[in-house]
């Protein structure tokens, strides 16, 4: 059963823009790095990917920029899964500054499964729609008193 996520990264010089904040690109890789980081707990990652011969993709992106994020400043990035059928997953991100009680970012992606070797869409086998499971009704991501799986990125 999937749970929620939380991934604690401290903002450095190289996620800065010429405007002083973190640069709107960092927020989508920090998009994928919750997301590997995730995937790792739930023991499917890029090593089982191969020996499963299959992964998932990255298809579709709708962000929200709510807030500006600045160098050395903590942020916590979290993901969890809302959705699932035999093709895609689906899931949702939310950066949160806990110093002002800030959301900073919103996110969601949809994810294909798909055949490495060949790129083609493929159903998900029942290694991934198991590890895969949305988040059950009774967790609110959005209330950070909760902290979850935490990893702090050194």
């Amino acid at each position: 059963m999937s749970t929620v996520f939380d991934l604690e990264i401290t903002v450095q010089p190289c996620h800065i823009d010429s405007l002083g904040h973190v640069n709107n690109v960092i927020y989508m890789q920090w998009m994928q790095d919750v997301a590997t980081a995730h995937i790792e707990t739930l023991g499917l990652g890029l090593k089982e990917y191969l020996e499963l011969k299959h992964a998932m993709v990255a298809v579709e992106h709708h962000v929200h920029y709510r807030k500006a994020a600045f160098e050395g400043e903590k942020i916590i990035l979290r993901t969890w899964l809302n959705d699932l059928n035999a093709l895609y997953s689906f899931r949702q991100y939310v950066f949160y500054r806990s110093e002002d009680q800030a959301i900073l970012f919103t996110g969601n992606t949809k994810w294909a499964c798909v055949e490495i070797a060949t790129g083609r869409p493929k159903r998900m086998s029942p290694t991934f729609s198991q590890a895969y499971q949305p988040i059950t009704e009774q967790l609110n991501p959005l209330d950070f008193s909760n902290l979850y799986t935490m990893v702090v990125e050194q």
